[in-house]
C-alpha cells in the first residue's frame, strides 16, 4: 500500500493541473514534468514551474534557468536533489504581474528532473573544462524552449531566456545558437566553478568560452552583476562580457549596488523593485510589456526581531515580501539571522533549513518567523 500510495502521489505530480494560486491571486500556476527532445532524438522530463495571469489568451514567455549548488561530495549531491523551481519564485511572479507566462525548468540531474547530473565538471580547478558543461546545460535550454512554444498560452515568437549564476551561463550559451523565437537574454551573475567566495577555478576558461558563445551569437543580451557578489565576482563578469561581445554580439552590462552581504543572493531573494528597473529597460528596447497587469494584495507586515544587524534587516524585508507560504526565519539575540524564503519544498523543510543555516554559523538559534506568521513561543 506505501508503494501505491507513492506512486499515486508521483502520477498526482505529472498530471498536476493548472489552477489558481491561491497566494498569489490573479496568477495561475501549474507544476509538471515537462517532456522535451534532446539533440540525440531522445527524450527527458524536467521538472517545470508555470505561472502566468489568470485570463485566456497568449503571453510572451520568459524562461528561467536556475544556479548551481557549490556544495561538493555528498552534500552536493543532496543539495542538487533538492533544488526546486520555486528557488525562482521571486523572479517568476514579478514577470508574471506584468503579463508574462513564466515557465522555470529544473535541469537534467536537478530537482525531479529526469536524465541523470550531466554537468559534471572535468580537469582540476586550474584547468577546468566549462565549454562542454555549458553546452549541455544549453541543450536542456532550448529542449524546454521547443517544448513550451508549442503551448496554447505562449506566444511563440516573443520569448525571453534568464539565467541566474551557472543558468546564466546556461543561457549564454543558448544565446550562441539563436534559437527561433528568443527576442533577448537576460544573464544575471553568469558565472561558473565557484570554490567559495571569492574563488573561482579557471576563470580565464569563463573568459574564453564567454568569447566562442558570442563569436555567433546575434541577439540581445543583458548581463547583470551585483558589486558584493563573492560568487560571481563583476570583475570576472566584466572580463566575461568584454570576451563576449569582442566578435559583435549585441550586449550590454550592468552592475547593481551591493546586497545584503552576499549580492549572489539578489535574484532568488531580493525583491523584484532591486533589479526591475533594469530590466524593464531592456524591455522596452525589445517591444516587450512592461505595464504591470496583475497587482498582488500587500505581504502582511511583521515586527522585526530586535537587535538586527544591517544584513539581517535587509534579509528580515525580503523574507517578509517573498511570495510564498514555505519560508522561515531563523535568528539569535546577538542580531545575526538565517533567511529561507525559496528553496524548500515543506513549511518543515524551510524551518529546519533556517535553523540548520543559524545554528552553524551562531550556535545559538530560534525561529522567528514562519510563512507569514511570527513562529510560535
Amino acid at each position: 500500500m506505501r508503494q501505491l500510495g507513492c506512486m499515486f502521489g508521483w502520477l498526482v505530480f505529472l498530471l498536476s493541473a493548472a489552477a489558481a494560486d491561491p497566494a498569489l491571486p490573479g496568477l495561475v500556476r501549474e507544476d509538471r514534468l515537462m517532456p522535451i527532445t534532446l539533440a540525440d532524438g531522445s527524450q527527458v522530463r524536467l521538472e517545470t514551474m508555470i505561472l502566468r495571469p489568470d485570463r485566456p489568451g497568449r503571453f510572451p514567455l520568459v524562461l528561467l534557468v536556475h544556479g548551481t549548488n557549490s556544495a561538493t561530495g555528498e552534500a552536493f549531491r543532496i543539495a542538487t536533489a533538492n533544488q526546486s523551481p520555486v528557488d525562482l519564485l521571486n523572479p517568476a511572479v514579478a514577470f508574471a504581474q506584468h503579463g508574462y507566462a513564466v515557465a522555470a525548468i529544473m535541469r537534467r540531474g536537478f530537482g525531479r528532473s529526469q536524465g541523470g547530473f550531466v554537468e559534471r565538471l572535468s580537469g582540476p580547478c586550474d584547468d577546468r573544462d566549462y565549454l562542454a558543461v555549458g553546452r549541455t546545460a544549453a541543450e536542456d535550454v532550448i529542449g524546454a524552449l521547443a517544448t513550451l512554444r508549442g503551448e496554447s498560452w505562449v506566444e511563440p515568437d516573443r520569448v525571453l531566456l534568464m539565467g541566474h549564476s551557472t543558468g546564466g551561463f546556461a543561457v549564454t550559451a543558448a544565446a550562441a545558437d539563436n534559437p527561433a523565437g528568443v527576442l533577448g537574454v537576460l544573464n544575471f551573475e553568469g558565472a561558473h566553478g565557484s570554490a567559495g567566495p571569492g574563488r573561482i577555478c579557471s576563470p580565464d576558461h569563463l573568459v574564453a568560452d564567454a568569447g566562442i558563445f558570442g563569436r555567433t551569437a546575434r541577439m540581445p543580451v543583458l548581463w547583470v552583476y551585483v558589486e558584493n557578489d563573492h560568487l560571481a565576482p563583476p570583475a570576472l563578469g566584466r572580463r566575461m562580457f568584454e570576451a563576449y561581445t569582442a566578435s559583435g554580439a549585441p550586449a550590454q552590462l550592468q552592475i547593481l549596488p551591493a546586497y545584503g552581504v552576499e549580492g549572489h543572493a539578489v535574484v532568488p531573494m531580493a525583491t523584484a523593485g532591486i533589479w526591475w528597473p533594469v530590466v524593464e529597460s531592456f524591455l522596452d528596447q525589445l517591444h516587450l510589456p512592461t505595464s504591470l497587469v496583475v497587482e498582488l494584495p500587500a505581504p502582511k507586515a511583521l515586527p522585526a526581531p530586535t537587535p538586527l544587524n544591517a544584513a539581517c534587516t535587509v534579509y528580515f524585508d525580503a523574507y517578509v515580501k517573498a511570495w510564498t507560504d514555505v519560508k522561515a526565519y531563523a535568528w539569535n539575540r546577538e542580531g545575526h539571522c538565517s533567511s529561507v524564503t525559496s528553496t524548500q519544498r515543506t513549511v518543515e523543510d524551510a524551518k529546519n533549513e533556517a535553523m540548520r543555516q543559524c545554528v552553524a554559523a551562531w550556535k545559538e538559534c530560534s525561529l522567528y518567523a514562519v510563512g507569514q506568521a511570527l513562529a510560535p513561543g
